[in-house]
């Protein structure tokens, strides 16, 4: 008999521990608040033969690989683990022009396997003599803005945005988007020295 009261007593008390009145419901998978600052430019105007605003929540620095050239710079962006990687040649002859935008092109391309899309616009100021290719890359891809610059006579200017991070477009994208106007604005604003 007592067997049966333990038995009956356990079987009620699983029965009123199930019958909660609140029911449970999984969450949406998240993601982090993204804080973006106030757009506000400088001025870069280094030693380098250009010039051009960024914004001033970015840090330029000097680019300290092994085989970096003189003007090479990269852009940071402490805040959103991401860089603009800037590099400048000066060149003489058609053949290191065309060398050097074939590159470009090629360095662009090669994110097909993975993008989306890849977006190209010419860039055209006849007044400053600044000429050049945007190339917009959407996808899981490791850079997903690449440009260059050039005043089709000894001048050539490129930049390559890259994260710190593992290619996952759709958390990244609201960055791209943020930092991509500021890669706009330096291209806008973008001078050569002489």
């Amino acid at each position: 008999m007592k067997k049966s009261h333990l038995l009956l007593f356990l079987i009620l008390a699983v029965m009123v521990a199930c019958t909660s009145e609140s029911t449970y419901t999984p969450k949406p998978r998240g993601y982090f608040r993204i804080n973006f600052p106030k757009k506000e430019y400088k001025v870069y105007n280094g030693d380098c033969p250009f010039t051009f605003e960024y914004p001033v929540y970015a840090q330029m620095t000097v680019d300290d690989e092994r085989n970096a050239l003189p003007c090479w710079n990269n852009l940071n962006f402490p805040q959103f683990n991401g860089k603009l990687h800037l590099t400048y040649y000066d060149f003489s002859s058609k053949k290191e022009y065309d060398d050097m935008t074939e590159g470009a092109r090629a360095l662009a391309m090669t994110h097909t396997i993975k993008a989306n899309s890849i977006d190209k616009k010419l860039i055209n100021y006849p007044d400053k003599k600044v000429y050049g290719i945007y190339y917009a890359i959407e996808g899981n891809t490791a850079s997903s803005v690449q440009f260059f610059l050039t005043d089709s006579t000894k001048h050539y200017f490129r930049g390559a945005l890259y994260f710190n991070e593992k290619p996952q477009y759709d958390s990244l994208q609201p960055v791209v988007k943020f930092i991509k106007k500021d890669i706009d604005r330096m291209i806008e604003t973008f001078k050569w020295k002489n």
